[in-house]
């Protein structure tokens, strides 16, 4: 336990500037800050995103459509900025109110139609295009619950132990104990389940892995907030295999690309807006 204890005013104030590494874009109110019109590329579906954990959810899985010959996910993908505050500019709190990524626009409808929340833009794709979704009941209702877990589990994951173990600008061990100990158990929930499941909905790869993935595939092979070791993710041993097979998967590793921001240039496509930008619009050959 920590040395100094904390006794909550009546009434909380806030404190700008304070709150680690992302101080700068947290406020307690919503709307935008600035006015900026976004931009509308040539195809139906735009996504305005980053690939964070929840932006890479949905660039996986319009690869993936388009990697099963479904030429109508044709999408442009343009880079929201969040540490520069690109989420609170008027045209995307008009596609988010909510001013987190991804959002999504479809013009092949009348009037376009606005998708915010990463889960809710898979499961809009999935039955818009009739995919990565199962038909039969019992399977989609098994598909969906563990979308829907991945949903209410992520923010103790990113907001919770992220936020305390790597961005908290001061380390204190109730926090990281206490999230700490809720993600290994959620690592415990996912081994527990892929010891007898191939993909998180049974023999079938669904948008539930599209969600899951980017969050805890990526945290037990140490892609985010480098904690593998500290969790000790080599024992997840079936998280680790079903992880190690989606990323043989060449839409994952596409959909990985867009709009990401950091590591090697040549993995950073930071906006997609054709099939060839994979090959020639990466920033090592810009």
């Amino acid at each position: 336990m920590s040395d100094t204890s904390y006794t909550p005013p009546r009434v909380w104030k806030w404190e700008p500037g304070n709150g680690g590494k992302f101080a700068n874009i947290n406020r307690p109110i919503a709307g935008p800050t600035h006015d900026k019109a976004l931009s509308v590329g040539k195809h139906p579906l735009q996504l305005y995103s980053l690939a964070t954990p929840n932006g890479v959810k949905v660039t996986i899985m319009l690869e993936e459509l388009l990697a099963k010959g479904i030429e109508a996910a044709e999408y442009d993908a343009y880079l929201i900025q969040i540490g520069e505050g690109d989420q609170f500019g008027s045209g995307f709190v008009d596609v988010n109110p909510n001013s987190k990524i991804p959002a999504l626009m479809d013009h092949s409808t009348n009037p376009p139609q606005r998708v915010f929340e990463s889960g809710a833009i898979l499961l809009y794709l999935a039955e818009k295009f009739s995919a990565f979704l199962p038909t039969d009941p019992a399977k989609r209702t098994e598909c969906l619950s563990w979308l829907f877990w991945q949903m209410g589990s992520g923010p103790i994951l990113g907001g919770g132990f992220g936020h305390f173990y790597a961005y908290a600008p001061e380390k204190y061990q109730y926090p990281i104990d206490r999230y700490t100990m809720e993600i290994k158990r959620q690592l415990d929930v996912l081994d527990r389940h892929l010891a007898n499941n191939r993909y998180m909905a049974g023999d079938e790869y669904t948008i539930a892995d599209m969600a899951i993935y980017p969050w805890y595939g990526a945290l037990v092979k140490n892609r985010v907030y480098e904690a593998a070791e500290f969790l000790e993710a080599h024992t997840y041993t079936h998280v680790l295999r079903w992880a190690e097979e989606l990323d043989t998967r060449p839409a994952v590793q596409r959909g990985r690309m867009v709009n990401r921001t950091f590591g090697e240039p040549s993995e950073q496509l930071h906006e997609r807006h054709d099939a060839s930008d994979f090959e020639h619009k990466t920033q090592d050959k810009l």
